[in-house]
């Protein structure tokens, strides 16, 4: 009974970052009966003045006043922010039943930075896979995380309880949730999602380059051309600590993937309209994957 009514009560919340993810998380959170009180932590102005307007969050307090007032807190920072403020929040938890998670897309680095921590097992380290290329409070939407896939790495270093309320957390949004180790996830996010990112800005830039001789090529690039780059809108503010922190995995999928660019160009150079379709046909399969 008292497991059940753990799980039942409706949650103090306090939510640092009130960007896309974060944003949305606390539309979601307050709608679905999850919280009973959210409390926003945002140190851009312009932002918290925007989350006011769209009431978001039902106030904005200090970090220090927010931890020590929620049942759970929400990182849901870019990444090497979240470095920064989890030991100190943390450390405002010892001795309390707060639930600590975050929503970053790296997870070995944020992990070993509080593994000797001596609140380690409040901590929860989560990844809600669902995201767009646009941010900030005005990005944030309801059922963002519909059915979109939850990962929580190393629950086994987290208390039971602290993962079950995350875990209840991601039930609410509607979010099914894998659980694996930190390291496998930051391999499967380099290669399903970092990766996506950097050929995004890559092709981003290349044609930019050629536009500044070429300016009709704009004119005729088409539906494709703009779901590829579409990615190439995503802050810097929020990739390029993700690529830092992600680094080796990050560097594992751009050295595969370079070279499958180069077999394409190999064959193309060899007028190999045979093997180009074999590697256009093993390509296709990729859809009955994801399908």
């Amino acid at each position: 009974m008292r497991g059940f009514f753990f799980m039942c009560m409706r949650k103090i919340v306090c939510i640092a970052g009130l960007g896309l993810v974060g944003g949305s998380m606390a539309i979601d959170l307050r709608k679905r009966g999850f919280a009973s009180h959210i409390i926003g932590v945002e140190e851009n102005p312009v932002h918290q003045r925007r989350s006011q307007e769209l009431g978001l969050v039902d106030e904005f307090a200090s970090l220090e006043t927010a931890v020590r007032s929620a049942d759970l807190v929400i990182l849901a920072t870019p990444v090497d922010v979240v470095g920064q403020l989890l030991p100190a929040v943390l450390d405002l938890t010892l001795g309390k039943p707060t639930v600590v998670t975050d929503t970053g897309s790296t997870k070995s680095c944020i992990i070993d930075l509080i593994k000797d921590h001596p609140n380690r097992p409040q901590f929860v380290a989560g990844h809600p896979m669902a995201g767009t290329e646009y941010s900030g409070p005005d990005a944030a939407s309801g059922g963002l995380f519909d059915q979109k896939c939850a990962i929580i790495c190393d629950p086994h270093d987290s208390n039971p309880e602290a993962v079950a309320m995350v875990e209840e957390m991601y039930h609410v949004l509607q979010m099914p949730v894998i659980r694996m180790e930190a390291s496998q996830h930051d391999v499967s996010a380099a290669y399903v999602s970092h990766i996506s990112h950097i050929v995004s800005f890559a092709l981003s830039l290349c044609v930019q380059e050629k536009e500044k001789n070429e300016k009709r090529i704009m004119s005729l690039a088409g539906g494709g051309f703009a779901s590829t780059v579409r990615l190439a809108a995503s802050k810097s503010s929020t990739w390029a600590p993700i690529f830092l922190e992600n680094a080796t995995p990050v560097l594992e999928a751009l050295d595969a993937f370079m070279g499958y660019l180069q077999q394409f160009r190999n064959q193309i150079a060899l007028d190999d309209r045979e093997k180009i379709s074999q590697l256009i046909q093993q390509a296709n399969h990729m859809q009955k994957i994801i399908n």
